[in-house]
């Protein structure tokens, strides 16, 4: 498994409470589940790159 990047997160009190009930109710920590957003949405926007080629995807 990479290594993973750590880095400080401020983020709005409502925001991380919602985060962290949609967290639990998909069985995820709310960092698993902040890091899954983020690669669905970079996915989503094809920014993502191919873990074979390291090629964004169109």
């Amino acid at each position: 498994m990479a290594a993973k990047k750590n880095f400080p997160l401020r983020i709005d009190p409502a925001l991380y409470e919602a985060l962290e009930r949609w967290a639990g109710e998909e069985f995820r920590s709310v960092n698993g589940h902040i890091e899954f957003l983020l690669r669905e949405s970079l996915r989503r926007a094809g920014r993502l790159p191919d873990r074979k080629t390291g090629e964004d995807r169109p």
